[in-house]
């Protein structure tokens, strides 16, 4: 879960604003960043494993402000917040908070692209800024026809139709897609005509690394390894085959930025009009979904590596690049605390975690299970307890240890391990309901138990309505400074990119 960690000092970040501020020229290349589910406490906990991580002690201010500790995100000079609910809910959802920032215009949840009536369509901003000659590029950690990233190519009235999705980024004509795959059912016949529609498919870690030397028009880079949804694997369960999140953006920065032989920036069309890069770290909003601290935390710490490439990139091109990051909404309302660790924090309870909950369920889970379910008798009241198995894979994979436990936390984990076992156990449905969610019972309640000992709570397995963070740095970064709406982010990038179009704008029937 390491990473390239971006260190900045506060005087070059005065310099940075100032000039971004200064001139008349819009950016030529804008990078926005969504951390999907990630608000405030996502960040704040990263920020703690990684003091802890590090050597450091999550309860002292002088190692959580340590250059080192922090993540590239929250050491940006510009800082604003914004409100993400939509049209008809407090909370949102990905398609309507994705609409919000890509079209400026509030929906409901569930549409992308379009109008509460689901019958006008809109432009996203990565489409008009395409018009202006701008290549584009969408990178996800989730699958690429998932809400987030289709709201910046894609009208449909509901985020289910990923056939519909993936059509339409077949027609989009953008420059480069990354990440993971595509989750739609006709997702072959999309990829044949998205390679008719000039596009180049990868899926080898080696072809993929190779455009940052050798460069392709129109690509899309598909991670070798997917492991649900067509989705990256959580950055904990990481294999080697496998690109990151960084790595990733390195790419699509290199496909989106040609050079021809003699040296000079050109564009395959033989002009750099620059670009604008999306780039979502999608799988942070799944972790918090189950409530798993360090899937969340791994797949933010890889979220933010992708912003120290950006900003890589910006150090090399500081007055003509705009970098934006932000949040679609919180997820699974996580809080830096718990009532039974009051004032004080345990991060180093996280370290021995090794697998995300996803990883642990498909595999020694999956495997215990199928040896042990077999005449399972859940009226027995310590099967968990008398399973030296079950206790070890604890120990191993999460890293929590039996015997520390109090007779509260023992009783819960061995009612769920009743409920995974055999689907049944003491408790009514309402309480299993409010326990478990729709998660694998034994695996959601270590990880709420692992959790709370380190001081980190959940309240939801669902989006809340907490406001978001914004961070931005570079030229125009001064404009997402203050409290406004995320329909204000789409506004303010495309006034950036020179777009004088007033948001929403209307897409013909003839566009999608």
């Amino acid at each position: 879960m390491g990473g390239k960690r971006w260190l900045f000092t506060a005087a070059l970040a005065a310099t940075i604003f100032m000039a971004g501020a200064a001139g008349a020229d819009t950016p030529k290349y804008v990078f926005f960043f969504v951390g999907d589910g990630m608000a405030s406490a996502q960040i704040q906990a990263t920020e703690a494993y990684l003091t802890t991580r590090n050597g450091g002690r999550a309860t002292e201010a002088k190692d959580l402000l340590k250059e080192e500790n922090r993540l590239n995100m929250s050491k940006l000079p510009v800082l604003g917040m914004q409100t993400t609910y939509d049209a008809h809910a407090l909370m949102t959802d990905s398609a309507s908070a994705g609409t919000a920032f890509a079209c400026g215009i509030k929906t409901t949840s569930g549409i992308i692209g379009m109008d509460g009536t689901k019958t006008v369509s809109y432009k996203s901003i990565a489409e008009l800024a395409a018009e202006k000659g701008k290549r584009i590029g969408i990178i996800s950690s989730v699958s690429l026809d998932h809400a987030t990233p289709a709201s910046f190519y894609a009208s449909v009235p509901s985020r289910s139709d990923m056939n519909a999705i993936a059509r339409q980024m077949a027609a989009s004509g953008y420059d480069f897609f990354g990440g993971g795959g595509l989750a739609a059912s006709d997702a072959e016949t999309v990829k044949a005509r998205m390679q008719a529609n000039g596009y180049t498919i990868l899926q080898n870690r080696e072809a993929i690394l190779q455009l940052k030397k050798n460069p392709k028009g129109k690509v899309v880079a598909i991670n070798p390894y997917l492991q649900d949804s067509a989705a990256m694997p959580y950055a904990i369960d990481r294999p080697e085959a496998n690109l990151s999140l960084a790595e990733m953006t390195e790419v699509a920065i290199s496909s989106l930025l040609t050079r021809k032989k003699d040296g000079h920036k050109k564009g395959w069309g033989g002009k750099d009009d620059g670009f604008f890069l999306m780039v979502e770290g999608g799988k942070i909003d799944w972790a918090c979904h189950a409530n798993d601290a360090m899937a969340t935390i791994g797949d933010t710490l890889d979220f933010d590596d992708a912003i120290g490439v950006a900003l890589e990139f910006y150090r090399a091109n500081p007055s003509q690049t705009l970098i934006v990051v932000t949040g679609d909404h919180e997820t699974g309302g996580m809080s830096v605390g718990h009532a039974t660790t009051g004032y004080t924090a345990y991060y180093d309870r996280l370290l021995g975690q090794t697998s995300s909950f996803q990883a642990f369920g498909m595999n020694e889970w999956k495997a215990h299970k199928a040896a042990h379910s077999t005449g399972y008798n859940w009226t027995a009241t310590n099967n968990l307890e008398n399973s030296s198995e079950m206790i070890g894979l604890m120990q191993t994979v999460f890293g929590l240890d039996w015997s520390s436990l109090n007779d509260f936390q023992k009783k819960k984990l061995e009612d769920a391990y009743d409920k995974s076992m055999c689907g049944q156990n003491g408790n009514d449905a309402d309480e299993n309901s409010l326990l478990y969610g729709g998660y694998e019972p034994i695996i959601v309640t270590i990880t709420h138990i692992l959790n709370e000992r380190a001081s980190i709570g959940w309240t939801s397995y669902a989006h809340t309505g907490v406001p978001v963070p914004v961070f931005a740095i570079g030229r125009d970064a001064g404009r997402f400074a203050g409290f406004y709406d995320n329909t204000d982010i789409a506004k303010q990038i495309a006034r950036a990119m020179g777009i004088w179009q007033q948001l929403p704008v209307v897409k013909t029937a003839s566009a999608h």
